[in-house]
């Protein structure tokens, strides 16, 4: 419980880093009226009176009465009759026309595995992606930590005891069964020592409840996973109708209605595959853990069963061996 504690904490917490994660700031050109650097190179725009220094081979471009100090060589080129000298600067230090601009040169595009693309979905799906979200972590930490709790008992398997067991049950050595069952990992084993101390009382009944403890232990949250898979696709399903009556509310309004109903029909159909996507991830741990239940509850009746036999032969031989001696017993006394 501890372990499925701590999973779902760390999967709350980075969805909601991911979800508190902004889009990067686009960035803005330089502001009306703020200085410009030319590069090199680029033509040099002044106001009357002012003083430019320009590099070699830079044109500049100089209003009457102003003092320009160019290189040697550099062509010097005034502003054309009627055009004031603030036009002029606009004029040459605006980008040409159907150029694109710095900022959207340096925009980075995001990916499909992007944090804003995936943020930018779950606002486009609608208010019926928070419970989706809800119900995607709960199955991711489930999932999580069934893998952790059948990778371990894979680890505790000890199936060379089992047989010693068997082995020393086989020789009437129920004593020597016990101690070599006992402190034992292993489910099987765990079931076995159970029933060793036990046969006195009832065999069977401590087997069965033995075996019943294991078995709820292997199938802990599965219907925690069986209701994921069923709901999750429901609650895509809602959020289609509710995109879809978010949709048709708008058909009205002629000035928002393409924008309205295509972003309702996008909300629809994004809710319906994140809550399909959940499903089908949840579906495919859901049915292997059942087998594995199976499995392990096979081999509990399995081998509840050989100890019962065994034990049972045992009994018997004892029986017989206790009943062929007391007529002889008898029969000396007799004498």
């Amino acid at each position: 419980m501890k372990t499925l504690l701590i999973i779902f904490l760390c999967s709350v917490a980075i969805a909601l880093t991911l979800l508190a994660q902004s889009p990067a700031a686009p960035q803005t050109s330089p502001a009306a009226g703020a200085p410009a650097a030319a590069a090199p190179g680029a033509a040099a725009v002044t106001s009357p009176g002012a003083a430019v220094a320009t590099s070699p081979g830079a044109a500049a471009v100089t209003s009457p009465g102003a003092a320009a100090a160019t290189s040697p060589g550099a062509p010097a080129q005034n502003v054309p009759p009627g055009q004031s000298p603030a036009a002029a600067a606009t004029a040459a230090l605006s980008p040409a026309a159907g150029s694109p601009s710095p900022a959207a040169e340096a925009q980075p595009s995001g990916g499909v595995l992007g944090s804003n693309w995936l943020i930018d979905k779950f606002h486009k799906g609608g208010p019926i992606m928070w419970p989706i979200l809800i119900v995607s972590i709960i199955g991711l930490t489930v999932v999580i930590e069934r893998i952790f709790w059948w990778s371990g008992r894979w680890f505790r398997r000890d199936p060379k005891r089992i047989e010693k067991v068997f082995t020393a049950i086989e020789h009437g050595d129920t004593t020597e069964a016990s101690r070599l069952s006992r402190g034992s990992r292993d489910p099987v084993l765990r079931m076995m020592w159970n029933g060793l101390n036990h046969q006195h009382a009832s065999l069977q009944g401590a087997l069965q409840v033995a075996a019943g403890i294991e078995i709820k232990r292997a199938g802990r949250f599965l219907v925690v996973m069986d209701t994921l898979v069923t709901l999750a696709p429901l609650l895509g399903l809602l959020g289609t109708i509710t995109g879809l009556i978010r949709s048709f509310s708008f058909l009205g309004n002629e000035e928002l209605a393409v924008q309205a109903v295509t972003g309702g029909i996008a909300e629809a159909l994004i809710a319906t595959a994140c809550g399909l996507g959940i499903a089908i991830f949840a579906l495919i741990p859901f049915n292997f853990f059942t087998s594995r239940v199976a499995n392990l509850e096979f081999e509990l009746q399995t081998a509840a069963t050989n100890l019962e036999v065994m034990l049972g032969a045992q009994t018997a031989a004892e029986e017989i061996k206790f009943a062929g001696q007391a007529p002889v017993a008898g029969k000396g006394s007799s004498i």
